[in-house]
């Protein structure tokens, strides 16, 4: 009997020290697993028509996926508000957010800044692409050629092809210089929002609207399609430099898989095969890593937006 009391008693210990070892074993893997996405869902928003982009974005889930040695979703949003809130729920791991979309991720918590894009820089006139690599651009005010619109002054009571609030060339960066200069284009002109800058060239092309707000050079990316763009569609103005687009990830990403993103991100853009993808998506040439506070000035122009609701 004492024999069988014993051997009970062992098997009891025995028993607690494997459930301990096992749980111990669990919250290490749960630990080590954390921050680290078993698949990836990145997302971005067409510079162009969504249509046309679709199957380019589709070898950038191979290329990511080869990488990162996990599945890799690529999905298109129809605006950068519903790309930051994907990520505030964690339904998106990755956004490619233009500086005020991630101004405005950052400050909900949502997203922090991975990596800057990189793209030739422009020379005017004409738009020609410079052999310079750049982190910054500038947004530029168009109007039709022969347009009595000739200078920021003449845009009182006409109308503006712009893209939603937080595209930092399509939006916050005309807006907020114009009304530093005295013209609150939000009171004064009718504003017309579409999706995709191209959309934006052909509504002042078509006669659609007055003027539109895009990023320069972005009458390059309706060139294939009418050879005559930079002379039929003019630029009047030219705003301050501002920081190229983000790779943002959500906050709970370890900084082990952060790395290695970044890495497989900076590994795409110097590869002749991923350059041609991330060119045909974005206009981006490569990727270099970034700081939450290149983006400082972009928040001083987010102010003046927020002044002009009031």
């Amino acid at each position: 009997m004492k024999k069988i009391k014993k051997m009970l008693t062992g098997f009891a210990v025995l028993a607690v020290a494997l459930a301990a070892t096992a749980c111990s074993g669990k919250s290490k893997s749960e630990n080590s697993d954390s921050g680290t996405p078993k698949e990836l869902n990145v997302q971005f928003v067409p510079s162009q028509a969504a249509t046309e982009l679709e199957s380019r974005a589709k070898p950038l889930e191979k290329m990511l996926s080869d990488r990162l040695g996990i599945p890799v979703h690529v999905s298109m949003s129809t605006d950068y508000n519903t790309v930051v809130e994907a990520m505030k729920s964690k339904k998106v791991d990755v956004g490619f957010l233009p500086p005020n979309g991630y101004v405005l991720a950052h400050q909900q918590k949502a997203a922090d800044v991975l990596l800057q894009a990189q793209r030739y820089g422009v020379k005017q006139p004409g738009g020609k692409a410079t052999k310079d690599l750049v982190n910054t651009y500038r947004a530029e005010i168009l109007v039709k050629k022969g347009s009595k619109i000739k200078s920021w002054k003449d845009l009182k009571g006409k109308s503006i092809s712009i893209q939603s609030p937080t595209s930092s060339a399509g939006y916050v960066y005309p807006i907020a210089e114009l009304k530093e200069k005295g013209l609150d284009v939000k009171k004064s002109c009718k504003l017309v929002t579409v999706t995709g800058q191209d959309q934006s060239v052909l509504n002042v092309l078509n006669g659609d609207t007055d003027a539109a707000f895009v990023f320069e050079d972005a009458r390059n990316i309706v060139k294939k399609d009418n050879p005559d763009i930079m002379n039929q569609v003019v630029p009047i103005y030219f705003t301050k430099p501002i920081p190229n687009d983000t790779i943002s990830v959500v906050p709970s990403m370890s900084k082990s898989f952060r790395k290695k993103l970044a890495n497989a991100f900076i590994e795409i853009g110097k590869s002749k095969k991923g350059r041609k993808v991330i060119e045909s998506i974005y206009t981006h040439e490569g990727y270099v890593t970034s700081k939450d506070s290149d983006f400082d000035n972009v928040r001083k122009y987010q102010k003046i937006i927020e002044s002009t609701k009031k």
